[in-house]
């Protein structure tokens, strides 16, 4: 079923709704809190597990090196627009290696779960 097109489309489309998505609440001054009030270390797993789930979803036809990268450059470059003074946020690289753990672990996990023995 994740071989097909469709559903590769789908995966994919989700996948950039969600980068936008994380994208504009990293960068609102004062994004809207989460139920639970997690912290900004498990937010920023949650969002990085979510686009690592999505990509090994939808782009299986890469490696999940390439996927891992593209990732990690996203992350900096979301800490990179946090510097900006003028958005009264803060850049972390904890936050970037956060991510990057959260991303790793999404990333090789789907791709187990999706190669493994039918």
């Amino acid at each position: 079923m994740l071989d097909d097109p469709r559903t590769q489309r789908w995966l994919r489309r989700a996948f950039v709704a969600c980068v936008l998505f994380a994208f504009v609440m990293a960068l609102l001054p004062r994004p809207p809190a989460l139920p639970g009030a997690p912290g900004d270390k498990v937010q920023h797993m949650i969002a990085f597990a979510t686009l690592g789930c999505l990509a090994a979803a939808g782009w299986r036809d890469k490696p999940v090196i390439v996927l891992f990268a593209w990732l990690a450059v996203f992350g900096a470059a979301i800490e990179l627009f946090q510097a900006i003074p003028a958005l009264h946020r803060d850049a972390d690289w904890v936050d970037w290696l956060a991510d990057m753990a959260a991303a790793a672990i999404a990333l090789f996990a789907v791709r187990q779960v999706l190669d493994w023995p039918r």
